[in-house]
């Protein structure tokens, strides 16, 4: 049997309300030289039934005798994997007719980039809503992103099959943020890249991992960054790592002006390190300081609505390359009258 282009592998778990409107946009790819490896974990509801009711031939179905979670569900597709390129999938999300077509061409043409991600918009309640990371990139911003956050949505994720390290595809012990880490993993060996063309409808629901999960999801990722930062010298990887995750990821109020200051200062090391590393052009480097300082905006903002912070420390702490984060003085303002609007609220509520 002659191996397919590409592999979509699939962890599925009791997502009988979702899982075929997932796989008829697999159906309805402009590209149809792949196979599809779902592993259903023991689902209690309808799932297995409604895989095994597919004609279509593309579509491989592991019935999983125990439960063994979704990180090993998925390294269990990919074992099975026969594709040069292995394409993941959630069991909710929706990709777009074009997807697979627009990333196999990009990567039979850039044999250094070893995954490619692609934008996504959101869909919520029937709602489609433009996605809210980077909207334009190149490989050297997504690179510098993942220092600070997780730029791609792992629906979207391409990789080259013989590029992923011997063990395990993605590991169990970054529960929820195990795409981070294969990302991290990854771009120790080639190049990571996203297309800016949102070619996915990643759907959010009160039942999706991000938002059962959190705690968990942000322990992992805690994690992954650890790894980095201890691996690029950073003297405290550990605390670097944590405020990182609680401040620019997960979005937490920085809860004093001292925290802010020193999250200002990380980045500014981060940014600096990842610079004097690496040949940077105009374009990049312009790039890479816009979108930081959009991102530490947003952690002024966050804080000021808060009331954690006042509005002299948003104004006086100003990190190089990061300034106000573009923010006006009116939005900081407008920022800092929710805060204390919703202080008093609460003081209120309290008495």
């Amino acid at each position: 049997m002659t191996a397919p282009t590409v592999s979509v592998v699939m962890a599925a778990y009791n997502g009988a309300a979702l899982i075929g409107e997932t796989l008829d946009s697999l159906w309805a790819q402009s590209f149809d030289d792949f196979e599809v490896i779902v592993v259903d974990d023991c689902s209690t509801d309808d799932t297995l039934n409604i895989l095994r009711a597919c004609p279509d031939p593309r579509l491989r179905i592991i019935a999983a005798a125990q439960n063994a979670g979704p990180v090993r569900s998925r390294n269990r597709a990919f074992a099975e994997a026969r594709g040069r390129y292995v394409a993941g999938l959630d069991q909710d999300d929706i990709c777009l007719p074009d997807r697979f077509a627009r990333q196999i061409a990009y990567l039979d043409a850039n044999p250094g980039i070893v995954l490619l991600g692609t934008a996504a918009a959101v869909l919520e309640d029937g709602a489609v809503t433009p996605g809210a990371k980077a909207a334009v990139t190149t490989p050297q911003l997504v690179e510098w992103l993942l220092h600070i956050e997780n730029p791609l949505a792992w629906s979207t994720v391409m990789v080259r099959r013989d590029a992923v390290p011997p063990g395990d595809f993605t590991r169990p012990d970054f529960l929820y943020a195990e795409d981070f880490d294969l990302y991290h993993r990854l771009a120790r060996i080639g190049g990571i890249a996203r297309l800016d063309a949102p070619l996915l409808l990643y759907r959010q629901h009160n039942g999706g991992a991000s938002k059962r999960y959190a705690d968990t999801m942000q322990a992992s990722a805690t994690r992954v960054l650890e790894e980095t930062y201890a691996a690029a010298g950073v003297a405290n990887p550990r605390a670097d790592a944590q405020l990182v995750a609680d401040h620019m990821m997960r979005g937490t109020p920085a809860p004093d002006r001292a925290t802010l200051e020193r999250l200002g200062a990380l980045i500014g090391r981060l940014q600096a390190d990842f610079l004097a590393s690496r040949t940077v052009d105009e374009e990049n480097l312009a790039m890479i300081r816009w979108e930081t300082a959009l991102r530490w905006g947003k952690v002024l903002r966050t804080a000021l609505r808060a009331g954690t912070i006042g509005l002299a420390a948003a104004v006086t702490i100003r990190p190089e390359h990061l300034g106000l984060g573009y923010l006006t003085l009116d939005e900081l303002l407008t920022a800092r009258l929710l805060g204390g609007a919703r202080g008093m609220a609460s003081r209120r509520h309290a008495a």
